[in-house]
């Protein structure tokens, strides 16, 4: 795969590069180049579940709050939006919550077209049984026979730039069940219409399988096609096989972190438009948009009025061990419990308060202490002696310890090992290559070399 680099063939320029900074306008067209003889198709997909950057340290990307800065800086008659599908990365009960929030938040979005995977489908199938309360709201497609739910596989619209009229056709498919050279009669039953004027076709095939063979067969047999959008293994879109050949095969990358720009460029039309393939970072300089703010407080509301953070799934520690809270290590432990008192972990769980995610276990889990188990963190008020990111976080569950100090010695005997469970690129991109600087922060203990020795 390949990115940030620039090809020219064939009539096409595919680059995955960078785009000017967003102005502050938080709606209507926000200033940001764009070229008045351009169609831009906006592509987003594989949002598993991320709403917004956890919010922990700076430099995260993402949130569905600030998409419309970007989706503004093109005008609504030069734009489609579109996503690929798998909103959720389960079907867990806050998965499920999260499903129908990234619903209506594409509907606030003015997203033109859904495509469904064969993951969402069966979400709804379990969950809604019917496919009637979204596409009432929004165009959908989804691969034909993955589903009993029959939503439609192909999408079409006609845009008229300066005289122009370009037609964008997206089809998806099952390439497990679908012939390859199947593929063309979709786009010709798709646009053979004699009433529509006369225009320029842009065909997009939307895959849930993809490799080099694959692509190689599609160029070859089905070569309406122009532009392959291909499963993402990675949080940045890519540039899939060969750029130099058609079709153009691109991934859309995951989580939201980026948002894939195919500008359709209709000043120079021969036989095809030119297509030119750019990714706009969702960084945390991009406004937000107020109505998204709103829609992620509902959101919170609903995950606290499901009670997710009392029903979240508990294990029994091995061996009769329990948490008992940091309070009971101040007692030997005086100094230690005194310095941990002072620094950014003993307020952890505050941070969460600050921010309204105190009900929300994905990110109470990395601020309490031993969520995963039933003699750990339940609820502030039902155990408030386990909030904050406290001593048996590090060390290990303590109530044989406090039993019996001299004989029975704590869990864990290196705490980066343990950092790393929470302090991930995704929650904390600042990290990783700072491990030193950061224990510093929490320095808490009178031993020499105590980050190798704090037992």
């Amino acid at each position: 795969m390949k990115r940030l680099a620039v090809y020219i063939c064939c009539g096409f320029i595919a680059s995955l590069s960078c785009i000017p900074k967003q102005s502050n306008e938080s709606t209507g067209y926000s200033g940001l180049e764009h070229k008045s003889g351009t169609i831009t198709v906006f592509f987003t997909g594989n949002e598993l579940g991320a709403l917004k950057p956890c919010g922990c340290s700076g430099g995260q990307l993402g949130g569905l709050d600030r998409r419309p800065a970007v989706f503004n800086s093109v005008p609504e008659y030069q734009r489609l939006i579109i996503d690929t599908g798998t909103l959720v990365a389960s079907d867990g009960d806050q998965d499920v919550i999260k499903f129908n929030i990234i619903i209506q938040a594409f509907d606030l979005l003015g997203y033109d077209l859904i495509c469904l995977s064969e993951k969402d489908l069966g979400i709804i199938a379990d969950k809604f049984g019917s496919l009637e309360g979204y596409s009432s709201i929004l165009n959908i497609i989804a691969p034909s026979g993955v589903s009993a739910l029959n939503a439609p596989t192909k999408f079409m619209q006609m845009f008229e730039i300066e005289d122009k009229y370009v037609t964008i056709s997206v089809v998806t498919i099952d390439v497990n069940s679908t012939p390859i050279d199947f593929i063309e009669e979709l786009y010709f039953s798709a646009s053979d219409d004699e009433s529509e004027p006369e225009s320029y076709p842009v065909n997009i095939l939307i895959l849930n399988k993809c490799n080099p063979e694959l692509i190689d067969s599609i160029s070859q047999n089905a070569p309406s096609v122009d532009c392959l959008v291909c499963p993402s293994e990675s949080d940045e879109p890519m540039i899939v096989g060969d750029p130099n050949n058609r079709p153009l095969a691109f991934t859309v990358g995951r989580k939201g972190r980026h948002i894939t720009k195919l500008e359709i460029d209709t000043s120079q039309i021969e036989d095809k438009p030119r297509l030119i393939l750019k990714n706009q970072s969702v960084t945390e300089d991009l406004a937000q948009d107020q109505a998204l703010i709103d829609l992620y407080k509902d959101y919170q509301k609903f995950v606290k009025k499901q009670n997710l953070l009392e029903n979240y799934p508990r294990l029994t520690l091995p061996d009769g061990l329990r948490y008992a809270g940091s309070e009971s290590c101040s007692t030997c432990h005086q100094y230690e419990y005194i310095e941990w008192m002072n620094k950014p972990h003993a307020d952890a769980y505050a941070t969460l308060e600050e921010v309204g995610s105190q009900y929300d276990p994905e990110c109470v889990k990395c601020h309490v202490i031993g969520m995963d188990y039933d003699s750990g963190f339940i609820s502030e008020e039902k155990t408030p002696l386990m909030k904050d990111v406290g001593c048996e976080v590090c060390h290990g569950p303590g109530s044989k310890h406090n039993w019996d100090p001299n004989e029975v010695q704590t869990t864990v005997t290196e705490p980066k090992t343990v950092c790393i469970q929470c302090h991930t690129p995704e929650h904390s991109s600042d990290y990783a290559g700072h491990e030193e600087e950061k224990l510093q922060l929490i320095d808490h203990w009178s031993e020499p070399n105590a980050v190798s020795d704090v037992k």
